[in-house]
């Protein structure tokens, strides 16, 4: 049966998951079909080998060893790359030998439905939505099919974080989250609660709750220290100066009392990796780091995608990169020349800035005028050495319907069909070295969007498997 408009404001009215937002309502969850469901899942493990390999690429760029079996390649460049921008503690830590195969815990690609199938524009290893899309997955339970029943997004989840202590039973799990993500917190308080009515014990907190006591981390429950064994941070490394709290963290992991997760890896939440990933000097590495059943999913998924590097280039060389009147570029700049079609291309920041998350730093050349797409070149040229930005081929979602509730709706027929395009956020749990898909989000915007992201034009749904 389809969800009604007073059931779904109901729901929404008793736990407001995002503070001061709202989106439109529809019936129905997004519809999957089984081979879709079977692409997500092949897509889950193609991102988390990606994952192995860009360990492998960092830490052997790091060392200056070679990144072949035969024959010699070494590219110091890369580190270089990935850690542009980060403090030296931040730097050291994330090449730990400790932190040696420490992989986040829950990705997210962010997806978008082209004419010629999924197109990927971000991995994110610490992403937004969890709760929501576990929330959502319970609300049209009753419809049928629901991707991620049974709440399998939130024991999942819990699972995955438990199994980095395996020696605790029941481990005290803190969910921090920093005041830059304050907008997530209703959805993290709403999953500890949920876990703690399942006797978890499972906490979200605010990162000025936690204080050490002697070599371990605590925060206060009932008034008495209660040892946290697993950190789950929820918020990015930029902001570690702004979580006093992060010291004792890192004291915390030193002496092996605390599991922190997603790692605090800054190279696994940087953009540009999937530039790194089209990059012509590194094509061989990626043949031989990578299975080749991934090596084809990610080139099939990955949008051609370059680093906006202003290094001067020697007479008569031309950049890896687009193409403008049909010549290649000898200079960024001459971006700013190109036609509007030729500027159907997204220019974003890389990682580690607070504006690298969510729909902000994006600039898609051809939705600006070319004096804004100017700019953004210029800016993106002059903050290169410290927050690089990369560039990647735009790809239209196509266009799709799907019923929506109109705003005053009171009854069930008060549902239309929209016409819209789709982002769609999977989420996969990794356990024991592989992924497991516990539910997506769908978010379905008006088709005049040209980027999607989470407003209040477009509808926020769970996913549902049809035959």
């Amino acid at each position: 049966m389809p969800m009604s408009p007073a059931e779904l404001r109901g729901a929404f009215a008793t736990q407001s998951l995002f503070e001061a937002k709202t989106w439109r309502l529809s019936p129905q969850a997004w519809p999957l079909t089984g081979a879709q469901i079977a692409e997500l899942e092949a897509i889950g493990a193609a991102c988390l080998e990606f994952h192995v390999a860009l360990e492998t690429l960092y830490l052997r760029s790091a060392a200056g060893r070679n990144l072949l079996r035969n024959r010699p390649l070494v590219a110091p460049w890369v580190a270089d790359y990935l850690d542009r921008g980060k403090p030296p503690e931040l730097v050291a830590h994330g090449r730990h030998p400790a932190n040696r195969g420490a992989l986040p815990t829950l990705l997210r690609p962010d997806l978008l439905l082209t004419a010629e199938g999924w197109a990927l524009t971000e991995l994110d290893s610490v992403p937004g939505g969890v709760g929501l899309t576990a929330f959502l997955n319970r609300l049209y339970a009753g419809t049928g099919g629901i991707l991620g029943a049974g709440d399998a997004l939130v024991t999942r989840f819990h699972a995955a974080l438990a199994a980095l202590r395996p020696a605790v039973r029941n481990p005290v799990i803190a969910l921090v989250v920093s005041a830059e993500a304050a907008t997530y917190r209703p959805e993290m308080e709403w999953l500890a609660q949920q876990l703690q009515l399942q006797g978890r014990r499972v906490h979200c907190v605010r990162p000025e709750e936690l204080f050490p006591l002697g070599s371990t981390l605590c925060l206060a429950v009932d008034g008495n220290p209660e040892r946290i064994d697993v950190v789950y941070r929820f918020f990015e490394l930029f902001d570690l100066p702004n979580i006093p709290a992060h010291r004792f963290i890192l004291d915390a992991w030193a002496a092996g009392e605390v599991a922190v997760a997603p790692p605090l890896r800054a190279f696994q939440e940087e953009k540009l990796s999937l530039a790194l990933f089209h990059h012509p000097r590194l094509r061989d590495f990626w043949a031989e780091a990578l299975p080749a059943g991934a090596r084809r999913i990610l080139s099939a998924l990955i949008p051609p995608t370059w680093i906006v590097d202003p290094a001067p280039l020697p007479p008569g060389a031309v950049l890896d990169g687009p193409l403008v009147g049909g010549r290649p570029l000898h200079d960024w700049r001459e971006l700013a020349t190109a036609s509007q079609k030729e500027r159907d291309l997204i220019l974003k920041i890389s990682g580690f800035h607070e504006s690298a998350w969510g729909a902000r730093g994006v600039t898609l050349g051809s939705d600006v005028p070319r004096e804004a797409w100017q700019a953004a070149l210029e800016q993106a040229l002059a903050e290169a050495s410290h927050h690089p930005r990369v560039l990647q081929v735009f790809r239209k979602p196509r266009l799709l319907e799907h019923p929506v509730y109109l705003p005053d709706a009171t009854t069930a027929a008060d549902a239309r069909p929209q016409s819209g395009r789709l982002r769609l956020c999977p989420y996969y749990t990794v356990e024991a070295g592989a992924t497991r898909l516990t539910g997506a989000l769908a978010t379905f915007c008006p088709a005049d969007k040209k980027i999607i992201h989470g407003m209040q034009d477009a509808a926020l749904l769970p996913c549902r498997r049809v035959d």
